[in-house]
């Protein structure tokens, strides 16, 4: 075996492995909403989907989480804007309505 091979090798499960952890973080982040402390809905930020809940309308789409709509009296939450990294949330106190990125 040459040199030239193994960095052909080495450098091949180097790509592999990197693939591999960036396959896994993506299918790691998952969406928790709760409505008066009760989880309603625990699923990926990469799957699209629409959650209705009481007086909330929370949109899930290409990996980001948004509040599209609350019936409170000044909207804090819809202008949150959009969230995509673990750690962050979404609050709709007036509605007892928490969305966090775990």
């Amino acid at each position: 075996m040459k040199k030239h091979d193994l960095f052909i090798i080495v450098a091949a499960v180097f790509i592999i492995a990197l693939s591999f952890l960036l396959i896994k973080g993506k299918n790691g982040a998952t969406l928790t909403v709760k409505e008066n402390n009760k989880t309603v809905y625990v699923g990926s930020i990469y799957k699209d989907k629409n959650i209705k809940l009481q007086n909330n309308t929370l949109i899930i789409k290409d990996g980001f989480v948004y509040m599209k709509s609350a019936n409170c009296k000044n909207n804090i939450c819809v202008h949150t804007g959009k969230i995509h990294k673990k750690g962050e949330s979404i609050i709709c106190l007036p509605n007892k309505v928490i969305a966090q990125i775990e």
